[in-house]
């Protein structure tokens, strides 16, 4: 399962977390990056980079969504953002029904679902209007100096629900 991370991170910006689900038998179905830095107004902010088989439901839970995948209107109509893996653009759909604090946008990439979450709401701004890329941590063709900072409360048990 992919470990994206955007690359470069914007300036102030830190991991500040990995989690994972599966298990030994099946493997790895979702993996989760955390980053957090400064937002576009005021204060911190954080972002969950999510890859996810179909109907595993981390990213949905994450989201504030009931279901696990998240809905019919994915895919449909112009995206509202993409972002660039292994040099293609990937588009990202703005997700409707979540809680008001969080910016959430999917799209599907390697055959995974991607997810990006954003607290505070505003910061969706960025994933709009930026060209980031993400990177795969797994992969072995790249140095990269991560920056870390202090592990994100955003992905504890109670955050996901």
């Amino acid at each position: 399962m992919p470990l994206w991370v955007l690359w470069p991170l914007p300036a102030g910006w830190l991991v500040t977390g990995f989690a994972r689900v599966g298990d030994e038998r099946s493997g790895g179905r979702a993996g989760v990056v955390a980053l957090s830095g400064p937002s576009v107004g005021y204060g911190p902010a954080d972002l969950l980079l999510v890859a996810e088989e179909p109907g595993v439901g981390l990213g949905a839970a994450f989201s504030g969504l009931k279901g696990p995948d998240p809905g019919d209107d994915i895919g449909f109509g112009h995206p509202n953002a993409k972002i660039d893996i292994r040099g293609r653009p990937t588009a990202l759909w703005l997700v409707g029904h979540v809680p008001g604090d969080r910016a959430v946008y999917v799209g599907e990439a390697l055959g995974n679902w991607l997810w990006t979450i954003a607290w505070p709401a505003e910061l969706g701004c960025l994933i709009e209007l930026s060209q980031y890329s993400l990177r795969d941590l797994r992969d072995e063709d790249q140095e990269l100096d991560l920056p870390f900072g202090a592990f994100s409360p955003r992905l504890g048990v109670e955050s996901a629900r």
